[in-house]
């Protein structure tokens, strides 16, 4: 997105919603659920036992909706959060100084492509959070590449995704895409992975009321 298309959301959304954290986070998903939705990603880590010594990558780590809890919690620095918009990154940015955890040392990456990333560490924890849904098949592809190589051997990845046999839609300027699990199957083999349902989102706690809480999936990818 363009920066001017991007401040004309921006706008547009400003008449809809009024606090500045709605404002904000409307750019990566509904407003009035934003709170709730950071709340479960949270939650949802922590029953998946993310310890605060863990090195954790947010991809798709966008306003940081999801990130300032995990920031908070982590241990300074291992928090790594990373997005394709660079616009939205920097209200991520000023979303940390809001929350006064600059001294928390978050690392965020403004990226193009996965396969220009370095780090010179690898992950305990990946999370991407409604992110994979609108990955198109090769940049889907590049993702896990890119998620085999920093890893950890015992590491963990969780992503929700689409499972239904939908038509693809659009938000944004970025696809909706609905795949079945064995793309998913295929592309984690291809990566030297396994995958594992954890449930939908309803079931996994995530009540929002609309019927993607029951369409979209969590899975948990894993070293093989």
């Amino acid at each position: 997105m363009s920066k001017k298309a991007f401040l004309g959301v921006k706008r547009v959304i400003k008449r809809i919603v009024k606090s500045k954290q709605e404002i904000r986070h409307s750019l990566v998903g509904a407003p009035n659920v934003w709170k709730y939705t950071r709340d479960f990603q949270f939650q949802f880590l922590k029953e998946q036992g993310l310890q605060k010594t863990d090195t954790f990558l947010d991809i798709g780590c966008g306003t940081l909706r999801g990130g300032i809890p995990l920031i908070d919690y982590l241990v300074t620095g291992n928090y790594y959060g990373m997005d394709v918009r660079d616009e939205v990154l920097k209200e991520g940015k000023d979303e940390i100084r809001t929350a006064k955890l600059e001294g928390k040392k978050p690392n965020l990456i403004a990226f193009n492509h996965f396969s220009e990333v370095e780090f010179d560490v690898t992950f305990n924890v990946m999370f991407a959070f409604s992110v994979l849904i609108h990955l198109e098949d090769a940049i889907a592809e590049s993702c896990f590449q890119f998620v085999s190589k920093y890893l950890a051997a015992d590491g963990e990845f969780y992503a929700n995704v689409n499972l239904a046999d939908f038509k693809d839609g659009t938000w944004l300027e970025f696809p909706i895409v609905f795949r079945s699990l064995e793309f998913y199957n295929t592309l984690a083999a291809k990566n030297g992975m396994k995958v594992d349902v954890l449930g939908d989102l309803l079931s996994l706690g995530h009540d929002t009321g609309k019927n993607s809480d029951k369409q979209q999936v969590m899975l948990k990818f894993t070293k093989i």
